[in-house]
């Protein structure tokens, strides 16, 4: 799941110039229309999930319920709980949640970047991670962080309001192994442009690398 964060900042930054490794022009500024262009085309794709993910959540709590459930212990398919996954049904915390005197939320947990475009209906899920510290996986480097900057100051660059926002569900598989799964089941259904294994899905205009 890691990535060199300069590797990630390609994205954003457009990479380096092709057919050699001297310094090249600096990448041309993303316009406005480009952008907003991209926003769309992964609301398009996500906003029919988030309409269905809601209802299929509801029905997920009230089944554990009846079977007394408490917090997951990995049993479950992890393509199952991916299917009815619903990304709102958690707070929205501010990214510098670390910074707080008390931790929010502690232990094994999934965490969820989003956007939220005063342009577009529905949210996007930007990033999908898994840590066993949910208190300190944000601290210090991170890959999604780099990714974050350079899109919140391209955004600021041509005018457009960037309003993301960190999620955590600690109702998660203790054991690495499971919730991993559970993270790449919620990838593969999302395909969140931030994550390793989707973005070259999403990098046009960002990307130099094709996609």
């Amino acid at each position: 799941m890691s990535m060199s964060r300069g590797r990630q900042q390609e994205l954003f930054e457009g990479g380096a110039p092709p057919g050699g490794g001297g310094v090249g022009p600096p990448p041309l500024p993303l316009l406005r229309e480009q952008l907003l262009e991209w926003q769309r085309r992964l609301g398009e794709f996500q906003g029919p999930l988030f309409e269905g993910s809601a209802s299929g959540h509801r029905q997920g709590v009230l089944l554990a319920g009846e079977a007394g459930g408490g917090s997951d212990n990995g049993s479950e398919d992890p393509r199952e709980r991916a299917a009815r996954f619903d990304p709102l049904a958690f707070e929205a915390q501010n990214l510098q949640f670390w910074r707080w005197p008390e931790p929010p939320q502690l232990g094994p947990a999934l965490y969820l970047v989003m956007d939220r475009p005063p342009l577009l209906v529905s949210p996007l899920l930007l990033y999908v991670g898994e840590t066993g510290q949910a208190h300190r996986r944000w601290k210090g480097e991170h890959d999604c962080k780099g990714y974050l900057a350079s899109y919140a100051e391209a955004m600021g660059h041509v005018g457009l309001e960037c309003r993301c926002s960190i999620r955590f569900c600690c109702d998660v598989p203790a054991g690495v192994r499971a919730r991993r799964a559970l993270e790449q089941a919620l990838i593969r259904r999302w395909q969140p442009p931030f994550n390793k294994e989707t973005r070259q899905r999403w990098s046009t205009p960002f990307t130099s690398d094709g996609g």
